[in-house]
């Protein structure tokens, strides 16, 4: 296993979040590949946490990546972070995304976990995907 096609994949999730126009109208442009900081926009989406396996075999390296993507929105209901989610959802299943090292064998959603921040003025969607990459 190779932990070097992560960046490119990160690389690939961002750009594809981020050049799609329906997503974009959602969010007002607020995609970040780190959680912001400072004044928080009223809605955005960003790329979380990451873990990551190997899955080389004989013929080669390759890693399933496990990793999140997050609505957060100041609404007081879900429906609009969950709408939100459905289009990244859209987006990133069954992705057909070019990495500038390796290969996406394939994208799956995995899971989902709508909650209130702690102090309760915020709505978050955290989305778990699973992706699957050789190193070729």
């Amino acid at each position: 296993m190779s932990y070097a096609i992560s960046a490119p994949l990160q690389e690939a999730v961002f750009g594809a979040l981020a050049n799609d126009a329906t997503l974009d109208s959602m969010v007002n442009g607020s995609i970040f590949d780190a959680e912001p900081t400072g004044a928080l926009p009223p809605v955005y989406v960003t790329l979380g946490a990451e873990s990551a396996r190997s899955r080389s075999d004989a013929t080669g390296g390759g890693a399933t990546h496990e990793f999140v993507i997050s609505v957060v929105t100041e609404a007081a209901g879900f429906l609009g972070a969950k709408s939100i989610a459905g289009v990244v959802s859209d987006l990133l299943v069954d992705a057909d995304l070019t990495l500038s090292r390796g290969r996406l064998v394939s994208c799956r959603f995995l899971k989902a976990k709508a909650a209130r921040d702690d102090v309760g003025t915020r709505r978050r969607v955290d989305l778990t995907f699973r992706a699957r990459v050789d190193d070729v």
